[in-house]
């Protein structure tokens, strides 16, 4: 079905305005532990970084590597040059990406829980292959079902977690999936600054402990309520009734059952939402899918966090000043994304977007210029330059742990109708892990050849987003989920591409907005 009779159906009214209900301590809870998910996708950026920086794991699966760190004769900008330690970070994402696709008919025709449950079950499998590896053929394939995991984990928890929220405070409680991203990288840092010292054997403990957040991960899928929206669309709709009644503390919710009643019937009608999100109607909802996750890892955050240890190795810290390094950064992630829960239902997606990129931008080009002046192939940072590129990459986290970090997640996890959620966030987990691959693989060959100018690199694309959020992404605060189609149609771009026939607040528009 397509044109006028698929837009007869659908929400085509906003009742944003009748929604009834509160934070409840149901909603609190599930969204607590769901977002644990997030937590081991954290975990193993911040370890990588780590335990490639430990001389055992360095000596035993890539003595190319440790010989070149130790020998003290090559470019300090490419000690770390290695396609096979790339690609033992990278190919997670590579494994993810597939892995988000297949995901997706799993969310939407058995519900989020069923994803949630594959991805820790996976992530389990993944944690213990690692933890027990004998040579890099297993360590790789642990990390494939570690990918495998995060592809799952990823696609169905942000989902989960906005289907879950009241519209009102949906944008805080989707970060606390962002929130357990950080979490699990600093813990990560932590736990990779004690292990460092446990020889030879402590980067099995720092890979092994993933298994931690694995199994919560499990056990959260299999005892969490379904979300109402995903019982509805699967036919279960007193269910799905009773438990919206009980996740917004009241029996009033006839509204926000009405829209999603209305969402449904639409969802029930597309038998392909890959090829249904192609669709004219859904163009500026799939801009965001890609456009958002992709410029989320062109920040160069996770460059900082995969490879932080390395990165400061590089610049002349020592072992453990590196690592100590690492946990600072990762404690400045975790606390500005607080600041982002605290703010994003007040003061909007666009303002925090808008001023995080702006101060992304001028710490990216001065550590630019302290490192193009006062470091090269061949001579080390002095301490006090040392402590202001620390300084300035914590600004640079703190920027973006309160924007690109969490909005990269909440915004696309929000802006789809009930039809395509499932695809659309597949769509974007994927977009998210073919970027987080390609920078992965080639970071550290990109900081070999362009030395100081990365930095610039990376400034040049925060650039590029900042002006992007400034003309295509309308605010997205308060519009609850399933209204959020009509949104696009007051926009003042969005309108001239999609379809003249979209059904706008009280009834029907034809071009206008």
């Amino acid at each position: 079905m397509a044109g006028g009779g698929m837009a007869a159906l659908g929400v085509k009214t906003e009742r944003a305005a009748q929604y009834k209900g509160r934070m409840t301590l149901a909603v609190a809870v599930t969204c607590l532990v769901a977002a644990v998910g997030g937590a081991i996708f954290g975990y193993d950026i911040g370890i990588s970084g780590g335990v490639t920086s430990m001389d055992p794991f360095l000596e035993k699966f890539f003595p190319v590597v440790f010989h070149r760190k130790n020998s003290g004769g090559k470019n300090n900008y490419c000690k770390y040059d290695n396609q096979g330690l790339a690609a033992f970070t990278s190919s997670l994402y590579l494994a993810g990406l597939v892995a988000s696709l297949v995901a997706s008919p799993v969310t939407r025709n058995y519900g989020r829980k069923a994803s949630i449950v594959c991805g820790g079950v996976s992530f389990l499998i993944g944690a213990a292959l690692n933890v027990a590896a004998v040579n890099l053929a297993m360590l790789i394939l642990g990390r494939i079902m570690l990918g495998v995991g995060i592809g799952f984990g990823n696609q169905a928890v942000p989902l989960y977690l906005s289907e879950m929220a009241p519209a009102h405070l949906r944008g805080g409680l989707n970060m606390m999936f962002q929130l357990a991203t950080t979490l699990g990288i600093f813990t990560a840092n932590l736990i990779n600054y004690g292990t460092q010292n446990i020889k030879p054997w402590g980067w099995r403990l720092s890979l092994g402990l993933a298994a931690a957040p694995a199994l919560l991960m499990t056990l959260a899928g299999l005892f969490l309520p379904e979300t109402p929206n995903s019982l509805i669309e699967r036919g279960r709709v007193e269910e799905g009734r009773r438990v919206l009644e009980r996740i917004r503390g009241t029996a009033d919710v006839d509204a926000e059952f009405t829209d999603m009643l209305e969402a449904s019937e639409l969802a029930n009608t597309i038998e392909h939402p890959f090829r249904n999100i192609l669709e004219p109607r859904n163009r500026p909802q799939l801009a965001m899918a890609v456009c958002m996750p992709a410029f989320q890892i062109l920040t160069g955050i996770n460059s900082i966090l995969f490879y932080a240890p390395v990165l400061f190795q590089s610049m002349g810290f020592g072992g453990n000043a590196s690592l100590y390094s690492s946990v600072l950064t990762g404690a400045v992630l975790f606390s500005s994304t607080l600041i982002s829960i605290g703010t994003v239902d007040r003061l909007g997606r666009r303002k925090l977007l808008i001023s995080g990129g702006i101060q992304m931008i001028v710490c990216q080009v001065i550590v630019a210029v302290i490192l193009g002046a006062k470091f090269g192939a061949d001579k080390q940072l002095s301490r006090s330059y040392s402590i202001a590129v620390v300084v300035v990459i914590c600004l640079f986290v703190l920027a973006f742990g309160w924007s690109w970090g969490p909005l990269g997640w909440t915004v696309p996890s929000e802006i789809f109708p009930l039809e395509t959620r499932s695809a659309g966030q597949s769509i974007t987990v994927a977009v998210n892990l073919l970027f987080t691959f390609a920078i992965a693989q080639a970071f550290l060959s990109l900081l070999c050849a362009f030395k100081f100018g990365i930095f610039l690199f990376f400034a040049g694309w925060i650039t590029v987003m900042t002006v992007f959020v400034c003309v295509f992404l309308p605010e997205t605060k308060g519009v609850p989920i399933e209204e959020m189609v009509l949104l696009w149609r007051k926009h003042w771009f969005w309108k001239k591409v999609m379809p003249a026939d979209m059904p706008l607040e009280d009834g029907w528009a034809r071009g206008g907005g």
